[in-house]
């Protein structure tokens, strides 16, 4: 049933936004791993506020190898509406302040801590996509079970 020519299901969307500086591996990731097990009625973004010029080749395989295609995304400016519109935030690595402006304007983050793959290995960089992976998963329980508990 739509209302005003919006459904039901796009007005109850939840957003989560994964963010970092440069928005070309970490974020990106977790965008896509939290597309490929998201609860219903969510969606994922990532930004960054200093976005790359392209996504690091390296996240693009190791993204390949688990069967999941970034190669044709594109780092984005994160802007005041992806925030606000954000259901939840999730800082993808960035632990001062100083070393991440994202952290300035952004409350109410959830933080990882991941290591930055940039200029790593691609074991390495495996590594990470497993951890993020692994978050995202967490993130996605915790998410189900709230919408359980706001349901019952």
């Amino acid at each position: 049933m739509k209302f005003f020519g919006i459904s039901k299901d796009e007005r109850n969307k939840k957003t989560v936004l994964f963010v970092f500086v440069q928005n070309a591996g970490r974020s990106q990731t977790g965008e896509a791993f939290f597309r490929k097990y998201a609860p219903k009625n969510y969606e994922a973004l990532s930004a960054g506020t200093e976005p790359a010029g392209n996504l690091n080749p390296l996240a693009i395989h190791a993204m390949k190898e688990v069967g999941i295609d970034i190669g044709k995304q594109s780092p984005n400016i994160i802007t005041e509406d992806m925030i606000k519109q954000s259901t939840a935030k999730v800082n993808m690595g960035c632990i001062q302040r100083e070393s991440c402006p994202t952290l300035l304007f952004i409350h109410d983050v959830i933080d990882s801590n991941i290591e930055d793959p940039k200029g790593k290995s691609i074991e390495k960089v495996r590594e990470i996509r497993d951890v993020i992976e692994s978050r995202v998963k967490e993130l996605v329980a915790s998410l189900s079970q709230t919408s359980r508990q706001i349901n019952s």
